[in-house]
This record gives C-alpha cells, structure tokens and sequence, in this order.
C-alpha cells in the first residue's frame, strides 16, 4: 500500500509540475501580447519619464494580479468540488486554510517568475520606435 501511494504521489507531483510550467506558458503569452497591444501607452510613458524599473513594475504587477485571481478561482473550484464530494458521499473531506494561501501563493509566484520576460521586453522599448509603431 505504501508503494503504491507514494508511487501515486510521484505521479499526481509531475502532473502538477507540467500543469504549473504550462500555465507559466501561457502567462508568459499573455503578457508578451499585452505588451505589443501597449506599445503606443509604454512609449508616451517613458516619452515623459518613467523609468524601465516603473514600466517592469507594471508588468511585473499584472502578470502577478493575473495569476494570483487565476489561483484563487482554481481554489474556489476546488473548495466546491469538496463540497460537493462531502454532499455526496460518506467521506468527511477536508481542506486547510494553509493548502489554500500555498495553492495561490504558488500561483502567483508562476505569475511573477514567468511575467519578467514580457515585463523586460516592455521595460527595454525605445520610446520613439514605440510611438512611430502605431
């Protein structure tokens, strides 16, 4: 039985690890079409003075937001499914506050790590060649 568990646990860790690298994916894909959809916005802002750490800290921000509210509608899913597995059967299921700040903490740290590149690419636009591309 201990085998078999721990065998499962392998199994339901990879799964959760393609699923996290996947959904990085397409924040990063997100982002980057967000960034080329703002070309004229980032342009005119850096053409009156914000700095590429200002513009970073945007997309940074919203790649975060994104995928922070992402995590938590995944928990709210997750929390009514128990619910409903506990209307429906004998089991008592369970779910800790802790499993539910980790679920969106780690969701919104997928966000941050795979957002600096969109947000780089933004930080790094020359102003002109940004407002000639309209």
């Amino acid at each position: 039985m201990g085998t078999i568990t721990s065998g499962l646990t392998v199994l339901l860790a990879a799964i959760a690890g393609i699923s996290l690298l996947v959904g990085g994916i397409g924040v990063m894909n997100i982002m980057l079409v967000a960034v080329s959809e703002r070309t004229k916005e980032i342009g005119l802002r850096k053409a009156i003075g914000a700095k590429e750490g200002d513009i970073l800290w945007q997309f940074l921000n919203e790649a975060t937001i994104l995928s922070a509210a992402g995590g938590a509608i995944g928990r709210v899913v997750g929390v009514s499914g128990i619910l409903i597995v506990g209307a429906l059967s004998p089991l008592a299921p369970t779910d800790s506050p802790v499993a539910i700040l980790l679920a969106v903490g780690v969701s919104g740290a997928i966000g941050l790590s795979f957002g600096v590149f969109p947000a780089k690419a933004a930080a790094k636009l020359d102003p002109i060649v940004a407002l000639r591309s309209i």
